[in-house]
């Protein structure tokens, strides 16, 4: 019997949520079922992690750990070695701390998980698991155990090719963005994501696990994409006959949305408790902020000069900033960071910053951040600045970015080297925010009960409790007592257990992705603006 469903959002926020569950003129409730689940459960916002990504935010909900502990902070991971920056996708070998996929098979319960990102290749667990983030290609050889991929060919209408990102698609919409391509773009998305429901539904029919999760990533690709459709506050009041019909598309993707939800919620059975998230919530940028041309302007950056050859001119256009690195002291890597590396010499004579110097110097860059202003009413671009060792702790806490910046409008920074450092967007566009969604309902869960804002880490603790486990002392998060009757806690009190057990054995993960499917994954991403 399934005791715990747990179906993950990409992106979900209340501003969308709200209206879709709202009895709006002319449209109606788009999600019937997800107004009921609110009412009859609990709800609250869930903190984001301090940069509010995809992959440190979905590996602490997959670990229980921040990043500084995870070691996830971005899509990409860099390296610096011989005067350059080399670059490699993150994977599951890079997660340091356990999976609750692991967690939970260790204390007995069988698992099946869903295309959540950065779970390839995959370790095997007492159950099954399907990546997310991997081009088609490679699912078979990332499907764990051996068999699974095999039995989704029985599914009617199965295609791996719907099921994974069609890189090549997408990046064509990047290049033409006509009106026709964006409207395709958001219908290609749809049966997307019912392909991953005809998978969770296969299995929580015939496996019967006692966990249950699914990734519903298509809330955050339209949301990225048609902003201007879903934020009532930009919904244009005379839409034109095109307008109106990407308006209804995107009801329509929430609508099938909906009974999806409902189907799984329905199977899982009266018994089961049902949780929902999201990894950041979603918001509009407005301006472009490219903070490596304010970082020449302030003299911290110097641009390598290009020589009009082919190699150079392709380096210049690529998807990195191209620096002089004996003169460059200060840098961002990729827009998807929003951070500032401060290049640290490591022996005297190299290039960067002295250690000595290093934290005068990071001082003086946070004043120039901050004085960094819009001209025309002097409000700072950059609402606050981190630095590393103030919302990072943990073994991996040294390879976060120096500096953790978050813009006026919560938008990704650009690092290309244009000019002017900002200037605001013909068009408003969708970005993260840092508060995400946090819904519970079924047995022991209070009725419609707002609470206070959770933090991501906290999910996961509340996935153990109500499979009944121990949840690991080292966890960062708690299980929110909140969310449940005080009958239930009282019958089923917390159990703290032992700490988690090493991330190493993630090495040992079968599965890998070629070069060029790496480089489709990286279009991918620049298309969603987490990478030029």
């Amino acid at each position: 019997m399934t005791k715990t469903l747990f179906i993950g959002l990409d992106g979900a926020t209340f501003t969308v949520i709200n209206e879709m569950i709202r009895d709006l003129p002319d449209v109606g409730v788009t999600m019937p079922f997800l107004k009921q689940f609110i009412e009859n459960g609990a709800r609250a916002k869930l903190l984001s992690t301090p940069n509010p990504l995809t992959p440190p935010a979905w590996v602490s909900i997959m670990t229980g750990r921040t990043p500084g502990n995870h070691g996830v902070y971005d899509f990409i991971r860099a390296e610096e070695k011989a005067g350059d920056v080399y670059f490699t996708l993150y994977d599951a070998r890079d997660i340091r701390t356990e999976t609750i996929w692991s967690i939970a098979g260790r204390q007995n319960a069988t698992v099946v998980a869903l295309n959540f990102p950065f779970t390839a290749p995959p370790l095997p667990i007492n159950g099954a698991l399907i990546p997310g983030f991997v081009p088609w290609k490679h699912l078979r050889r990332n499907t764990t155990p051996a068999n699974l991929y095999d039995r989704l060919k029985e599914i009617p209408d199965f295609d791996p090719k719907e099921l994974a990102w069609d890189f090549d698609r997408e990046k064509q919409t990047l290049e033409v963005m006509t009106d026709e391509d964006l409207e395709n773009w958001v219908r290609y998305h749809i049966p997307r994501d019912e392909q991953w429901f005809r998978i969770a539904e296969k299995l929580l029919k015939e496996d019967n696990p006692d966990l249950m999760a699914v990734l519903f990533d298509g809330v955050d690709k339209l949301q990225h994409q048609i902003w201007m459709f879903l934020d009532p506050a930009l919904i244009p009041a005379n839409p034109s006959p095109w307008q109106k019909r990407m308006r209804e598309l995107c009801l329509e993707y929430f609508r099938k949305l909906d009974t999806y939800i409902q189907c799984l919620v329905e199977l899982a059975g009266p018994e089961a408790q049902v949780f929902m998230a999201s990894d950041h919530g979603f918001t509009a940028t407005t301006e472009v902020v490219r903070i490596n041309t304010f970082l020449h302007e302030k003299g911290y950056l110097v641009w390598k000069e290009t020589d009009g050859s082919e190699a150079s001119n392709r380096r210049e256009s690529s998807w990195f900033a191209n620096l002089d690195w004996d003169k460059t002291l200060a840098y961002c890597r990729t827009p998807s960071s929003n951070g500032i590396t401060i290049r640290v010499a490591e022996k005297p004579g190299e290039a960067g910053v002295q250690p000595s110097e290093y934290e005068a110097f990071r001082e003086k860059l946070i004043r120039d951040l901050e004085n960094f202003r819009d001209p025309n009413t002097g409000e700072r671009i950059i609402q606050a600045i981190h630095k590393r060792e103030d919302v990072y702790s943990g073994a991996a806490m040294h390879e976060a970015p120096d500096l953790t910046l978050v813009l006026r409008d919560y938008g990704f920074v650009s690092i290309k080297n244009y000019e002017p450092a900002v200037e605001p967007r013909e068009t408003p566009g969708g970005t993260h925010h840092p508060d995400g969604i946090f819904l519970a309902g079924g047995y022991g869960v209070k009725s419609n009960y707002e609470g206070k804002r959770q933090n991501v880490v906290d999910v996961p603790a509340a996935l153990l409790y109500s499979l009944g486990l121990s949840v690991p002392a080292d966890f960062e998060g708690y299980v929110p007592e909140e969310f449940f009757t005080e009958t239930h806690l009282d019958l089923k009190p917390i159990k703290i257990g032992a700490s988690t057990v090493t991330g190493e054995e993630a090495n040992t993960g079968t599965g890998d992705i070629s070069e060029d499917e790496k480089q489709q994954i990286i279009a991918q991403l620049q298309m969603l603006g987490y990478m030029e």
